[in-house]
């Protein structure tokens, strides 16, 4: 029903965002909130879900992140929030590379993917991704700056939790991302997630 939304970024959550649209918030699932800024006019790609008793609307940086979301949930075990943790990893080429060379290994480190769903998402995948446009993109290319850097650290770590990783590999993590220096949430996500599939 919807192809994306065009509006204003009002809230930003480790799980969501809200972007007003003509005087209406929508409220968007998506692997980053963080790659947004607040007041930040915005175009997102929007996929609609329904289900028995929930309607909920999934937010996407570009229209290759939405074509990879939709491929994933064709899987058989993948559902939309395994389909989201796996689109918070930066690097879309390396997944993408990962299906095709049947790396197994490098797909059972996200969070609720084990060994069997890997497998799967390598049989029904493989092959079927080439037509997904841009894949090398950089999906966390846009700078975010928030004054606190224990905020940005814990909304980090909200962010790796809704996103389903557990607290024993984010304890972990969360003591390298102590030592770090970054300037924005965005940064101590994306590296919190190079350390969770180092």
């Amino acid at each position: 029903m919807y192809e994306y939304l065009t509006g204003k970024v009002t809230l930003i959550l480790p799980t969501h965002i809200v972007v007003e649209v003509a005087g209406m918030g929508y409220k968007l699932l998506t692997a980053n909130p963080f790659i947004y800024q607040e007041e930040q006019i915005v175009t997102i790609y929007v996929e609609q879900i329904v289900r028995e008793n929930e309607i909920s609307l999934y937010g996407f940086a570009d229209i290759s992140a939405k074509m990879l979301f939709n491929k994933l949930l064709g899987v058989s075990g993948i559902g939309p929030k395994s389909a989201l943790a796996i689109l918070a990893n930066a690097d879309q080429s390396a997944l993408i590379g990962a299906v095709e060379s049947q790396n197994v290994e490098y797909l059972v480190k996200f969070p609720g993917i084990g060994k069997k769903t890997a497998q799967q998402i390598v049989l029904d995948l493989k092959g079927k991704l080439a037509d997904i446009p841009g894949a090398t993109l950089d999906l966390f290319n846009e700078p975010i700056a928030i004054p606190s850097v224990n905020k940005e650290l814990n909304d980090a770590i909200l962010a790796l939790e809704s996103l389903g990783y557990g607290k024993t590999d984010i304890k972990r993590v969360e003591k390298q991302l102590a030592k770090e220096k970054p300037t924005d949430t965005q940064t101590y996500l994306s590296l919190g997630l190079k350390y969770l599939m180092g």
